[in-house]
């Protein structure tokens, strides 16, 4: 049985086990989608058996003899609840598209800034206000509104922390954002979405929300480390690689990000000219 039910442990890592507001949203507009569907569905699956039934080939007593004359009823039937449901969901979309627009920054006082450059393949995510960085793991404090600038060092990537926020795409030589939090200290998977080559499928990173005390102390602590992202380091980590444990930086060079969206400007994807 435990066998059976292992692929269902995937649901704790997703949406429906949403852990910030904006995951939240997504789950009941998903919520919400599938009652509409299931307003549709649920009619058509109960008559149709019953109407074969009903009108089985041995039932001689109730044959299907019908009257072709029109009928308003009918046509009501037909028409009034599709044209009903389309007209929701238009509402529903409009709607959420606000709701859930990954500009729109969230409450809860000043947001943390942060910084994701994808790589091959892992994720750089650069602290701007502290100086520090990160790869394949993204520190933020619980119960704190963050706000993410995104880029690629390469090709496209796509960005996805499924219990936070839904994906987003980031591409060379542009930016985009997401602003996202966590209500609770905890541990949450995020991955790059887009195929990328040989490592797609190491490109994972971890989340990790910490209470605001602890995430100060460990601010204190990646400050007080000795490795710096300088041009060097950059060099090294920009080139096709798949990293074995997470690493923190306690220095970056200055404008690294700006630096890394001006080279890869006009669809320029080479790793040589990613370079700070």
């Amino acid at each position: 049985m435990s066998g059976c039910l292992g692929g269902c442990s995937a649901l704790s890592h997703g949406f429906l086990a949403a852990a910030g507001p904006v995951a939240e949203q997504e789950r009941h507009l998903f919520l919400v989608v599938c009652g509409v569907l299931l307003f549709v569905a649920v009619p058509v699956l109960l008559l149709v058996p019953l109407f074969a039934w009903h009108y089985r080939l041995s039932n001689t007593d109730h044959a299907y003899r019908p009257k072709w004359e029109f009928s308003w009823g009918i046509e009501g039937l037909i028409w009034i609840p599709p044209a009903a449901i389309v007209v929701g969901l238009a509402v529903l979309l409009w709607r959420w598209t606000h709701i859930d627009d990954p500009y729109r920054r969230l409450p809860g006082g000043p947001p943390v800034e942060m910084q994701a450059i994808g790589l091959d393949w892992k994720w750089v995510f650069v602290h701007p206000q502290r100086g520090i960085a990160e790869v394949n793991r993204l520190t933020i404090p619980a119960g704190r509104p963050v706000h993410i600038r995104l880029t690629s060092g390469t090709v496209m990537q796509s960005l996805l922390i499924p219990r936070l926020a839904g994906q987003i795409y980031a591409m060379a030589g542009m930016t985009t954002e997401l602003n996202i939090a966590a209500h609770r200290p905890g541990v949450f998977r995020g991955e790059n979405t887009q195929y990328n080559g040989a490592g797609f499928q190491h490109q994972k990173f971890a989340v990790v929300a910490l209470a605001p005390a602890d995430y100060q102390r460990w601010l204190a602590r990646a400050k007080a480390g000795r490795r710096a992202l300088d041009a060097s380091a950059w060099r090294r980590l920009s080139a096709r690689s798949v990293i074995a444990a997470p690493v923190t930086f306690s220095a970056v060079t200055p404008h690294l990000f700006d630096r890394v969206v001006a080279a890869t400007g006009g669809a320029a994807h080479s790793l040589s000219k990613a370079r700070p």
